[in-house]
Formats: structure tokens, sequence, C-alpha cells
């Protein structure tokens, strides 16, 4: 079978053809067959040129050039042109437009279009002479037909000594998109200037709008530029107060801590004159009791901070979380001493687990998030400049120390919360209380005491004092940070690809960068109060970390541009 094939190959004369006949059966009496019948229908409008294809352009001007183009290509379809204009055939862009006629022609064709189409009912009562209806919002106006077919205002000042224009304006509905295209070539042609003076320019251009101020304002509120030059930074509701603000820890377990200075101080004595250098204090303010503890040193790089730190820790004891803002001492000073940093705000949960101390860095720009140590800062810097104040002499290293020495238990002793007139309750609650175990400077008891006394009575009355300070920081301090002071309503929160200006006090405002936001950080609350930022410049990009305090809101990502 392989070599030679099937047998009827070398058989075929014994083969018969077999035909097999069949008949066509009448598509009309074919019951399978179902007739498909599609019908077209068209309908036309007139002659009239529907306003739904304006919304396609975003300028006044452009669209009274595509439309002045189209008037005169049809035309041309109309009436045999002159001589001169033989070469105008066709779908074309002319070069030769009379702008002026031509223009506003397009002008005049676009409103007409528009006006039959809001006010057809007010149109039709005029031509037949009747009175205005009662719900129609131009009965004030007491509107006529000009002889171009357009809808003006009549008015009470056909008498006055004005230009057409300004005395019948043309009446445009405020709610079409034409309204908007009008008031957006006006307001740019008055340089962006407010609600009154673009809605004076509509007014001198003979155009009255309806309901124009809604108008004019619903796009100043939209117009980017106006947002770049005077719309305000954006806010956000005050946060929570974080938990290692409202613990009853030990004094320093939470601080927060900032570097303020310079001061010129005398360093060594030369013949005939002195050595001078600059000195710095590094604040530690407590969290918890709002005590500080001040630490001087002779420049700002990261050594010093270590070691004004090494000194804190040495009398203050370990602390648990340390706040403060992102300068670069601190940055350094956090890398070299192994705490780490929020840097990565997604490795915070996992370190919290591991590490003991917890180094938290607020935005860069963010003063306000570090309101705790920047009331304290500014309360040393008065009571310091009135010692300095006092001093006959050239400020030395010593002499800096001791004031500092001296404004740390001034600050400390200040009063938590306001002052009772209460004669039963004569105690002030002030951080000092806790740190010293003190009310007041009382002299020493006159007596003989022995050593089982002291170990008899002293714990409890250490006890008994760090108890009544907590129970009183509890009822009347906590309660002081209750109310929040501003920020009290909740703000729509930036998101990831809206277009923002960042602010920079450095420069002018017309030279503020503008970035895209790329990534935000949500509190536990769902409020964005910091975001990443991305800013293109000189042909390369870099990312900024900022507050929303910092940002101008320009353009929202789901917003189309204007």
């Amino acid at each position: 079978m392989w070599f030679t094939g099937p047998p009827f190959l070398s058989h075929s004369h014994h083969l018969k053809l077999e035909t097999e006949t069949f008949t066509l059966v009448d598509p009309a009496q074919d019951t399978e067959i179902r007739p498909q019948v599609t019908t077209l229908s068209t309908t036309s409008k007139g002659k009239e040129l529907g306003s739904e294809r304006f919304c396609r352009f975003s300028s006044w001007n452009t669209l009274t050039r595509a439309l002045a183009r189209l008037i005169h290509v049809a035309h041309l379809f109309k009436q045999k042109r002159e001589s001169q204009l033989d070469h105008c055939k066709g779908w074309h862009l002319c070069k030769e437009l009379n702008l002026v006629h031509d223009f506003k022609k397009a002008r005049t064709v676009i409103i007409q279009n528009v006006q039959k189409e809001t006010f057809a009912k007010e149109i039709q009562s005029i031509l037949e002479k009747e009175g205005m209806p009662n719900d129609s919002p131009l009965r004030a106006l007491d509107p006529f037909i000009d002889e171009n077919g357009l809808l003006r205002v009549g008015g009470r000042l056909r008498n006055a000594d004005l230009g057409p224009e300004e005395r019948n304006p043309i009446i445009v509905p405020g709610h079409h998109y034409i309204a908007t295209l009008i008031v957006r070539h006006y307001h740019i042609q008055s340089q962006h200037q407010g609600r009154h003076i673009t809605e004076g320019a509509v007014r001198s251009a003979g155009y009255w709008i309806t309901g124009g101020k809604r108008c004019v304002s619903s796009l100043i509120f939209k117009c980017v530029i106006c947002k770049k030059l005077r719309n305000t930074c954006e806010t956000q509701k005050m946060a929570d107060l974080p938990p290692d603000r409202l613990r009853t820890d030990p004094p320093f377990t939470h601080i927060g801590l900032d570097v303020f200075g310079p001061w010129t101080v005398c360093s060594r004595r030369t013949r005939g004159g002195s050595a001078d250098s600059k000195r710095w204090a590094v604040l530690f303010t407590c969290l918890n009791i709002r005590a500080i503890h001040i630490e001087v040193i002779e420049s700002m790089d990261t050594s010093s901070f270590i070691n004004s730190f090494r000194r804190f820790f040495a009398i203050r004891g370990q602390v648990k979380t340390i706040r403060s803002d992102r300068g670069t001492n601190f940055v350094g000073a956090c890398r070299e001493l192994g705490i780490s940093s929020n840097l990565n705000y997604e490795e915070i949960e996992s370190f919290l687990s591991k590490q003991e101390v917890c180094w938290i860095f607020n935005p860069p720009h963010a003063s306000h998030m570090g309101g705790v140590w920047e009331r304290m800062i500014g309360v040393a810097r008065r009571i310091l400049d009135s010692m300095l104040l006092q001093l006959p002499s050239k400020l030395s290293h010593e002499v800096l120390i001791t004031l500092m020495a001296e404004v740390t238990a001034i600050v400390n002793s200040r009063p938590l919360t306001p002052v009772s007139s209460d004669p039963e309750d004569p105690q002030i609650l002030t951080p000092a209380t806790l740190l010293t175990q003190k009310f007041a400077s009382h002299p020493v008891p006159s007596g003989n005491f022995d050593g089982k006394d002291l170990y008899k009575r002293q714990w409890r009355q250490v006890q008994s004092l760090a108890k009544v300070f907590w129970d009183r920081w509890r009822k009347q301090y906590l309660s002081t940070l209750q109310v929040r002071r501003k920020w009290q309503s909740d703000r729509p929160n930036i998101n990831a690809g809206d277009l923002v200006l960042l602010k920079d006090q450095h420069t002018k405002r017309n030279e503020w960068p503008m970035g895209r936001v790329t990534k935000t950080f949500p509190d536990k609350d769902g409020k964005v109060r910091k975001v990443e930022i991305k800013i293109a410049r000189d042909g390369s990009s870099t990312l900024f970390f900022r507050p929303v305090t910092e940002l101008i809101l320009l353009l929202q990502a789901e917003d189309p541009a204007p």
C-alpha cells in the first residue's frame, strides 16, 4: 500500500461516476431565511450652527478665528469671488482675511446662535411684541433685538453719553461655555486682576453676562496664574498630639531638641586685645513636663553635637524618643550614633520593635511641627537677652555657661497651668517640681537626725511628691492641650499627581519652582500633612520632602487644564 497506493488509482477505468442532483429552494419560501433590512435616517436642524462645537475651543480668539475662516470658506461655495480673490478656492487657510470685519462677523454668529438656544422664549416674545415672561431672567433688563439679530440690554441709559457697546451691551448667558471664554479672554487682558477689574473689562467690551459675578469668581478661583500669584499655602486640620507627649514617663524620656545662637565670646586674652569665637546652645525639651536642659557647644559640626548629647545622657539618663527638625548636624549625629531615623517611613514600625531609641525628624521647613521646642527657644532667648543687657564686660565662655544654667532654672520654674487664686491651693505646678522634688525653697529644718530617719522617710516623701505632681499634671495640664487653637476644619488632601508651587522664602514669588506630587504620607487620621515633590531644573529632576504648609495647589491631577 505504501509503494503502490490505493487500488482504485491503478484501476480507474472500472470506476463509475455517480452524480447527485438537487434543487434550489426559493428563499421566499424557506422558513429558515429571514430578511434583514437596515434603514438609516438623517435629520437636518436647518441652517443653525450648533453651539456644542464651541466647547472644543479653549480661548475666545481661537474660536472667533476658526469661525471666521469657516465663514470665509462657506461664502466661496455660495457666491463667485472677485478677480483679486480667485486664488481662494475650496477648503484653505486664507491669509488675506479682513480681521476686523471677519472677526466681528464671527462673533456675531457665535453670540446669535447661543442666544437662540438659550433665550428662544424671550426672542419669540420680542418678535411678537408681547410682554417679557414673568419667569424670565431678562425681565429687568428690558432687552431688544438690534439690526444684527442680537439680543441687547435696553435698560434706562438710552440718553447717556456712552458708546453703543456700553450703553446697550450684548446679553450672554452666564451658565454657557461662551461666557467662560469671554471672561477668560478679558481676564487675561487685564493681567489676571481681581473680580472687580475683570468684570469691568467685560462690561466695557460690550457684554452683559447674566450672573456675571458668579461666573467671574468661578473662573478666577480656577485660574492657575492667579493661584501662582496670590493663592495661599495649603493647610490641614491640626493633628492629634503624639503619644509621647501624653505619657506619665520619667522626665526627659521623650525629648525634642534644637540648636540656637550664636553668641560671640572672648575665648582668650592677648596682648592688646582678645580673641573672639562663637558659641551655640543645644536645647533639650521634655515632651511630657515641658522642662528644658541646655548644653553649650563650640561649633555646629556633628562631633560637638555628639559631645553635648553624651553630657545630656550622663546627667538626665537614657531617652526613648527624640524629635527634631532635619538639621545637617542632627542627621549626621543620628548616623554616627547608630540611631535610626524616619527618613524611610516604611521602616519605622520594624525599627520601634528592635531599637531602644527612636529619632524622628520633622519635614524640612516645618517649624510648626516642632512647636514644643520652638516655643522654649523663644522663652530662653528673651530671658538671655535681658541677662546679656546687664553684663558690664565682654561675654566669656564660663559666663555664658552660667547664664544658660540660670536660664534653665527660670524656664523650669514657670507655671504649667494658670495660677490659682484659691488660698487652699498655694502650690504652683512647675517642671522644677518633679525635677527637684521641691515645691519651694525652704530652709533645712533644725534638729538632730540620724541615718535611720533618712532611709525611713525620704523615699516616701519622694514618692508622694511625684504622685502629687503627676496627678495634678493629668488633671490640670493635659486639659489645656485639648483645644485646637487653629487649623480646626478638615481640608481636602493633596494627592499624588497634583501640580503645586513650592514656597521658597529666599526668592521672589515669581521664581518659586513648580513641581508634581509623587508621593503622599497620610497620618493615622487619613490626613495628608507631608508629601514628596518632584521638581525639574536644568534638565534634571530632584525630589523634595515638604509639609503641605509650604505648597500652593495649582491644579489637581483629575482637573483639566484651563
